[in-house]
């Protein structure tokens, strides 16, 4: 198996040849879309039966909205129309003809035009909001709290694999309140729900914070985000939730009878991830050799490799390997038996190292004579030897701590890679010597973020959640500022 371009050679081709090397995905035909594939999709998989157990945990529901949005209702929230204007697909005309002067081809039938031009959603706040106009009369009606797995189309004009792609898979929830405060509660519910799946699942330490009105979600009054630091020292926008307040209940006349049986608007909230977590599990823990996957998100969690000579010594390797596998599994693990004898071992190793299979447990003749296996680690490339009788027991034990241990990797990397600064030289020195975050005192102006923005390419990622009140002066101004904000170059 051919082998990555180093990280520290090139860190966008490395990411891009490992997409395609695991086999996560490939670009389609259609241009700036991708074709998640088998392994890539169990992925996301394993990714939305976690997040939807919490959903529900929460409260939540399943339901599913319609994919076309009619250009009007898109129109009826106004912020939110012009945010994602320049991104939207529109469906203008509902038949195609055969071309008279060219056979076999065909045209769009100019009698086939819309009555009205659909937009193919880009985010479903305006359909779900006339629909839920039927659904509440009263305060009794409330909470509503919905959420669908679907696709989006987004026009991106520069795109990449997971990261930025023309359609992509992901969750958006939706719900509506009788209060300011209820709709609040969901918000911040919501960020940490997605905090704690990004951290316990994808071993993915972030920063919950608010985002500045300049970075708000189109539409919101308020924009709660996750923000995770990729090995490169750029930042993810790994998740976000909006508190919406009346904005679109007013858009789209949503009222309900309160309990002192006047009428109030519908307090609304918004949050949704994405397959872009997926390029996040990639660059926030891979290395030269492939993928390195925690095992809460592993599609598979074992793969035991026989190495033999003749049909005799598979048979017996066989047998041992499908009981240690058959014992694996009634722990919960995935366990995959590559007896296929099309390929060596070095390329199995090579294909599942490439993959991130957490645990790799060879078996040879001279571990049949010694009643002992081989085991390899995918985190930290190291191997052991343990009797058979303890391979269960301490493979299971093993799962733990390599999540535990790819986690704690990434926390230091991230402790390390966040630097305080006071001033523009050094806040300059930072970000294009090592990236990471950068804690700095900003002093609250748009023109003073746009200004930072267009000399560094840096970003404000989010004003950190419980900030705490820090006097100073703005690195770029020298302005007053009150508290710190986290700056970084991003995806």
């Amino acid at each position: 198996m051919a082998k990555l371009t180093k990280r520290e050679e090139n860190y966008s081709q490395w990411y891009n040849e490992l997409v395609v090397k695991a086999d996560l995905a490939e670009n389609s035909d259609v241009r700036g879309c991708m074709v998640i594939k088998p392994y890539g999709y169990a992925i996301w998989e394993k990714m939305q039966a976690a997040l939807d157990k919490m959903f529900k945990d929460t409260g939540h529901s399943n339901a599913y909205f319609p994919l076309f949005v009619p250009k009007s209702l898109f129109e009826a929230e106004e912020q939110n129309a012009e945010g994602f204007a320049k991104e939207c697909a529109v469906v203008t005309h509902y038949r195609l003809k055969n071309d008279p002067k060219k056979k076999g081809k065909l045209i769009v039938d100019p009698d086939a035009k819309l009555e009205e031009e659909l937009i193919v959603r880009p985010t479903s706040e305006a359909i779900i909001w006339k629909t839920y106009k039927n659904w509440i009369q009263s305060y009794r009606d409330l909470p509503i709290l919905i959420n669908q797995w679907a696709n989006v189309v987004r026009w991106e004009m520069r795109t990449r694999l997971f990261l930025r792609t023309a359609e992509f898979l992901w969750q958006e929830g939706h719900t509506a309140h009788a209060t300011k405060v209820e709709a609040i509660e969901e918000t911040e519910r919501m960020i940490n729900v997605y905090s704690e799946f990004a951290e316990k699942f994808m071993a993915l330490p972030v920063l919950k914070g608010l985002k500045t009105p300049a970075e708000r979600f189109a539409g919101a009054i308020e924009t709660y985000c996750i923000e995770a630091l990729m090995q490169d020292g750029k930042a993810l926008q790994a998740g976000t939730s909006h508190f919406l307040g009346q904005n679109f209940a007013k858009a789209f006349d949503v009222k309900f009878a309160n309990k002192e049986g006047s009428q109030d608007y519908v307090w609304a909230t918004s949050w949704g991830v994405s397959t872009r977590l997926i390029g996040a599990l990639i660059m926030a823990h891979s290395d030269d050799f492939g993928l390195v996957l925690p095992p809460q998100l592993a599609p598979i969690h074992v793969v035991i490799v026989p190495i033999y000579k003749g049909e005799e010594q598979l048979a017996q390797i066989s047998e041992i390997a499908l009981n240690i596998k058959s014992s694996l599994e009634k722990q919960g693990l995935t366990v995959k038996f590559d007896n296929r004898d099309t390929h060596k071992p070095g390329f199995k190793f090579a294909e599942y190292e490439m993959k991130g299979v957490p645990v790799r447990i060879a078996i040879g003749p001279k571990d049949l004579e010694n009643g002992s296996v081989e085991i390899a680690r995918r985190d930290t490339l190291s191997k052991e030897t343990k009797p058979m009788n303890e391979v269960v027991d301490y493979i299971t034990e093993l799962m733990v701590e390599i999540q535990e241990s790819i986690f704690s990797k990434a926390k230091k990397f991230q402790e390390s890679n966040t630097h305080e600064v006071d001033n523009f030289e050094d806040f300059k020195s930072k970000l294009n010597e090592t990236g990471g975050f950068i804690s700095a005192h900003w002093d609250g102006s748009p023109e003073t973020e746009e200004l930072i923005k267009k000399e560094t390419k840096a970003t404000i990622r989010c004003i950190p959640l419980n900030n705490p009140r820090e006097e100073g002066v703005c690195v770029r101004s020298g302005k007053p500022s009150s508290q710190r904000v986290i700056f970084a170059k991003s995806y």
